[in-house]
């Protein structure tokens, strides 16, 4: 009988007991008894491509290839060997992805791995060379030597394919759509002063869901007037066939967009293909006229914005200024805020706003800081402290609704009215304040309303009433407010919204495009008797329709 001193003894994790294996191959395991027992760690580089099997009832450890699934005996006596010969077997070179990789795949495939390399070049904005670059090359190299990297030209070729392929989803996904398309576009130059130019759809498919497309960003050689304009953008809706279901297109206050405008609209309606001939066909950015308006609102800086400004220049001009000024804001308890001083671009408004806002905010440390530094000599007085809530008030709606009409993940159409009218309730109420730069502000906002949004552009009002938080009720009361009760402006709006109804119900009483549209829906229905029967129903509802539209115009 061999003594323990003779044995080896193997810790086996998975079964909390101790196995003591003698020099004559025989085995007996010694129960730990509750002793904590640790597993050597395995340092054989088979061991990347095995994982261990649990322990049969023979009592002998096994090992199962992660990649074929062969399992060997690894026990102490037989020892790994088996295991690294059918390593380097199995994970030989001519596979190209090694077994150490996190990503390895059973099957490896060349198309596979080249479309998922076009993918990420165009995905990253990689240049096509990117497969010719020498580190690129060597890590590849390194991960297989059999492996081959397209060439630029391939690349290039992979592309342009796949564009075709993805531009032909597109243009099937835009066949589908029902209702009418929305498109926006702009036109901007880089620093090589070369023109570019983007057209970009919107629209709702068969599920409801709002999508935004970009259907072309080109070159746009010169020159960028109405005409050359025109021509460019009515060439992409033909190419993308969908200049039969436009319904308007959003575009800046460029001067030549004005001219485009209308030259692509005479071309459209001279085919019939736009509703109440092309009356909504031109929106205007909202974004845009916003910053138009509040631009023109602030040419004139009032005295204590320029004492803000001067505040945080002074305070930012040296790294011991910035640290007194740290002190002081724990003085006045507000250690804790993570909020920055704010310095503007005198060009642009919304950081004038927010600007106001975090002086504002910090206002008793700024005080404080006076107090303890004889230099800073602009910190505004309590009077104008008072004028600039007021003005960052005021600039506060406008930056609200500017981020909110800003927005791409939601539609923006039904928030244009209810903001667009707090905007010019705030304007009117600033032109009869009683401090003076109020009121040049509010009128001087006010002339660039009434150019741009005196018409409460009326298809983005319309869309107020479809929505059922406000309905037209809310118009009504709007207009009110605005305008006085039965005002012009609303009967425009209650005409324009009767005539647009018309054209909607004159296309679904029509035979042809109700069975159509009623085939779609009730795939399911057979016979010519039951659309008949659709179809009538669908006429008798439009005339009761019709005849409320009329008993309310006379009450109005």
């Amino acid at each position: 009988m061999t003594s323990m001193n003779d044995e080896t003894i193997n810790i086996m994790e998975e079964s909390g007991e101790a196995v003591a294996e003698s020099g004559h191959g025989t085995s007996r395991r010694l129960h730990t008894r509750g002793v904590p027992v640790r597993k050597r760690k395995k340092t054989s580089r088979c061991w990347i491509s095995f994982k261990e099997l649990p322990v049969t009832e023979d009592q002998i450890e096994r090992a199962e290839c992660i990649k074929c699934g062969a399992v060997y005996k690894c026990d102490s006596i037989t020892g790994t060997g088996s295991l690294l010969r059918h390593h380097d077997t199995c994970y030989s070179s001519s596979n190209v992805v090694s077994p150490q990789s996190s990503t390895r795949s059973s099957k490896f495939q060349y198309e596979k791995f080249s479309e998922l390399l076009i993918e990420a070049i165009v995905q990253h904005d990689l240049p096509f060379s990117f497969v010719e670059y020498e580190g690129i090359r060597a890590v590849f190299q390194y991960i297989s030597p059999s492996l081959k990297l397209p060439c630029r030209n391939t690349v290039k070729a992979h592309v342009l394919k796949l564009f075709d392929s993805e531009k032909l989803k597109l243009q099937n996904l835009l066949s589908s759509v029902k209702g009418r398309i929305c498109l926006t576009s702009d036109l901007w130059s880089s620093q090589a002063t070369d023109g570019y130019l983007t057209l970009t759809a919107h629209f709702i498919d068969s599920e409801w869901k709002l999508h935004k497309r970009i259907l072309s960003f080109c070159h746009m050689p010169p020159p960028h007037n109405g005409i050359a304009l025109a021509e460019k953008i009515n060439s992409l809706i033909c190419e993308w066939e969908i200049d039969k279901r436009l319904f308007s297109i959003t575009l800046d206050n460029a001067s030549a967009n004005d001219s485009f405008v209308e030259k692509l609209r005479t071309q459209l309606n001279f085919r019939g293909l736009l509703l109440l001939n092309g009356k909504f066909f031109h929106v205007r950015c909202c974004a845009h006229i916003l910053n138009l308006i509040v631009q023109d609102g602030l040419k004139s800086i009032d005295h204590s914005v320029i004492k803000v400004r001067d505040c945080i220049k002074y305070i930012k001009g040296s790294m011991a200024r910035k640290q007194r000024f740290l002190e002081c804001i724990v003085q006045v308890g507000m250690g804790g805020s993570r909020r920055g001083l704010r310095q503007d671009v005198p060009t642009r408004w919304n950081s004038t706003y927010l600007m106001l806002d975090s002086a504002i905010y910090y206002r008793r440390a700024l005080i404080n800081f006076a107090l303890s530094d004889i230099d800073f000599k602009c910190c505004p007085s309590p009077d104008e402290w008072d004028k600039i809530e007021k003005i960052s008030k005021f600039l506060g709606y406008f930056y609200e609704v500017t981020l909110l009409f800003s927005g791409t993940k939601y539609p923006t159409s039904n928030l244009f009215f209810p903001k667009v009218f707090v905007i010019q309730h705030s304007i009117q109420q600033a032109m009869r304040h009683q401090d003076g730069f109020m009121r040049r502000m509010g009128l001087e906002m006010n002339m660039k309303f009434e150019k741009y949004w005196s018409d409460y552009s009326l298809i983005l009002g319309i869309a107020i009433v479809m929505d059922p938080r406000y309905k037209m009720e809310f118009v009504e009361w709007a207009y009110s407010k605005l305008y006085g009760v039965n005002s012009e402006q609303l009967k425009q709006f209650t005409d324009t919204l009767y005539s647009l109804f018309d054209v909607y119900a004159e296309k679904w009483s029509n035979p042809d495009n109700s069975s159509g549209f009623m085939s779609e829906s009730c795939s399911q229905t057979e016979g010519e008797d039951t659309i008949l029967e659709v179809n009538t129903i669908i006429s008798h509802l439009l005339s009761i329709i019709r005849h409320q539209i009329v008993s309310i115009k006379l009450c109005l």
